[in-house]
């Protein structure tokens, strides 16, 4: 049987169960339809044959008659896996199975590679992640999450441009790494001789645009840390970042309670939700409160990052913390709030106030210059948004580049580096600004109720296979 260039179906799966929910056990609608997807089941019986499709909807059985159906003897050897298109009445038959009572069939596809017990669900989750395609037809859930995210994502996207943002693409290739504490990957530009670094963040071609004019933008796409990888974190992930002239951080906390809630209600029904067993609830208002007060909830002392270093260093010990000799006030009061609180943030929480140590293009509050205008939202004890008032003073922002390059002198390969095409672009001008960045894997996460970033990411970052590794040969020299 010759494999045509295209077929033309006309309805889905689920559409149909939808559509004949009422359709009686025995009953023949008198609608002929048209459907396609991947043989799940084939279970000749003498002159009849049933078989069960599945498509990205969900499943529908093909009910093929000897007395009917063209090729009948062809139905009944179709094999697991192969793709299928077929056409006929929608009936239910006598045992209430809704189907397709087959007059034509065409084959789409054959599986050549046989799933084996892997129709039965793929358990080993090296192998499902390294054989995705084989995972989403073994485990329909994976295809479900898969699905949410584009819903959540999509949300997301409308959600921004009715509020009069303005998408936009940066460049994925950076001459200087920036924008995050992060450590790049690099690569090397043939043509410019060149390195360039993946990016890390879009953050400082973003504010570029507000400079330019752009009064709303927002990004969604790709970044790359070169970093460990664990269940909630993948080396290249999916983030929104966002920018809105005029704003500050109590604007973007507003902005950011509002637009996730929003979302779980586009894509769930519902600001409440249930996730690894326990409550959530996304409603807005969420609660507010300072690294200081978070600390003393949890220790039953207050530090601030005007606390004495040794006090500091001593609470980290105890928290089974070392405490770096390179490390300030700031970045030991910080370190002290992941050790003893952070985990415990199960509802909502925006973390307030960060130390301008850790802070580099944050900018100062206006009440006390030792800490920031800068907020993290945590829910389920993990970190989902990072935002602040942007830093707009081109000779501060100058100083916290130098500190910076002076700890990634001295070994920080997280550390940022002075960017002087930004410093430029800040010389003409950055208007009070208030920015953000939302991890998009671990919302799809929390609104999927899933526990490992890898199940809501379709190719997930693994150590390559034996047949992965790419192998360049030198070419063969031309004959004399």
């Amino acid at each position: 049987m010759s494999i045509p260039y295209r077929f033309d179906k006309d309805t889905n799966a689920g559409a149909l169960a939808q559509s004949f929910n009422d359709l009686e056990p025995g009953a023949a609608s008198g609608v002929i339809v048209t459907v396609a997807g991947r043989i799940m089941l084939n279970r000749p019986q003498g002159k009849l044959s049933f078989a069960t499709l599945r498509d990205e909807t969900g499943e529908v059985q093909l009910f093929g008659l000897a007395s009917r159906t063209t090729d009948f003897e062809g139905l009944t050897k179709v094999n697991l896996g192969d793709w299928v298109g077929a056409k006929g009445e929608v009936v239910r038959t006598r045992r209430g199975e809704l189907s397709v009572q087959v007059d034509d069939w065409t084959l789409l596809a054959e599986a050549r590679r046989s799933f084996g017990d892997k129709w039965r669900g793929v358990s080993d989750h090296d192998l499902r992640y390294r054989q995705r395609e084989v995972d989403l037809w073994a485990n329909p859930q994976v295809r479900s999450t898969l699905q949410a995210r584009s819903k959540i994502v999509q949300s997301m996207r409308q959600r921004l441009w009715a509020d009069g943002y303005t998408e936009v693409e940066t460049p994925i290739l950076h001459p200087i790494p920036g924008g995050a504490i992060a450590k790049p990957f690099t690569t090397h530009h043939n043509a410019l001789d060149t390195e360039f670094y993946l990016r890390i963040a879009p953050e400082l071609y973003l504010k570029r645009l507000v400079i330019g004019g752009f009064e709303k933008v927002f990004e969604i796409g790709r970044l790359f840390r070169n970093e460990g990888i664990s269940t909630r974190h993948n080396p290249e992930f999916t983030t929104i970042e966002l920018y809105r002239a005029y704003a500050d951080y109590e604007q973007m906390m507003e902005l950011i309670e509002e637009l996730v809630a929003g979302i779980a209600m586009d894509v769930l029904g519902t600001t409440t939700l249930t996730y690894q067993d326990r409550e959530l609830d996304l409603s807005t208002p969420w609660r507010r409160a300072t690294i200081t007060e978070l600390i003393e909830e949890a220790t039953g002392k207050t530090f601030t990052v005007h606390s004495d270093r040794a006090e500091l260093v001593a609470a980290l010990n105890e928290a089974g913390v070392t405490a770096q000799a390179s490390w300030g006030e700031g970045r030991l009061l910080t370190e002290l709030f992941e050790a003893t609180a952070e985990a415990d943030l199960w509802q909502p929480t925006f973390v307030l106030h960060h130390p301008k140590e850790v802070s580099p293009l944050s900018r100062s509050h206006r009440d006390d210059p030792a800490i920031t205008e800068r907020f993290e939202a945590f829910v389920a004890g993990r970190e989902l948004v990072n935002g602040f008032s942007e830093l707009v003073d081109p000779d501060d922002q100058r100083l916290r580049f130098e500190d910076q390059a002076a700890a990634h002198a001295s070994g920080d390969d997280e550390a940022m580096l002075v960017d002087e095409e930004y410093l430029r672009a800040m010389e003409h001008g950055l208007p009070p600004t208030g920015g953000l960045g939302l991890g998009i894997d671990r919302l799809v996460m929390l609104l999927t109720n899933t526990a490992n970033i890898r199940e809501v990411i379709a190719f997930p970052t693994l150590k390559p296979g034996p047949n992965q590794r790419a192998e360049v040969e030198a070419p063969e020299s031309p004959s004399e």
